[in-house]
Parts: structure tokens; sequence; C-alpha cells
């Protein structure tokens, strides 16, 4: 699996009108918290679908995006976080240590 960098408010439309799923993780390159997160998550992430779309946003540097991410999603904006897209909706947020590629998995095969 590879992520897809996240770098422009197009791609939100792309991800909101996809069908399927689709996973946004915003991290925080600033962030040790963050950076344990992603590490974690990538050691598990073979369990997720592999015709699941992953993108990846740097928040630091594309801050704008992030904001769009939590006002089209209806999502509170934390740091780091991922959210699950299925057909346009969000199904699945978590942050910080309740950032798991296993749940991510489950929400998918329900």
């Amino acid at each position: 699996m590879a992520w897809v960098n996240l770098t422009s408010i197009e791609q939100l439309d792309e991800i909101k009108s996809a069908e399927g799923f689709s996973l946004i993780f915003k991290h925080s390159t600033r962030c040790s918290i963050s950076m344990m997160a992603r590490k974690n998550f990538e050691l598990d992430w073979d369990v997720i679908p592999a015709d699941t779309k992953l993108y990846f946003l740097d928040l630091i540097a594309y801050r704008e995006i992030s904001n769009k991410i939590a006002e089209i999603f209806e999502v509170t904006h934390q740091s780091p976080q991922i959210l699950l897209i299925k057909n346009g909706d969000c199904v699945l947020e978590a942050s910080h240590s309740d950032i798991s590629a296993e749940e991510v998995a489950e929400v998918i095969a329900a």
C-alpha cells in the first residue's frame, strides 16, 4: 500500500464523489504523537483492503485543506486524525491513540 499525498482542495471533491472507501490520515510533521500514530498505523495497514485509497495530509504544509476537511465531512479538526470516507460520508473518525488500522478494516468489512 502507498499514500496518495493530499495537496489540493480538488482532491477532496474526488474523495467526496468517489464510490467505495477512502481514508484520510491527517499528520502533523512537528508532533511526536502524530509520528507515532502514523508509524503504528503503517505497521498494521496490510489488514486494510488493497482497493482502499489512502490519502496523507501534511497539515502543517496544507492547513487550508485540513480546515476544508473539517467543513466538508463535518468533523472537529484534530491531529493526528483519520477519517474513513464511504460514498462521500465520514463513517469513522479517530484521533491520537484511537487511530487503528484494524478498526478501519473492521468498519470496511462490516
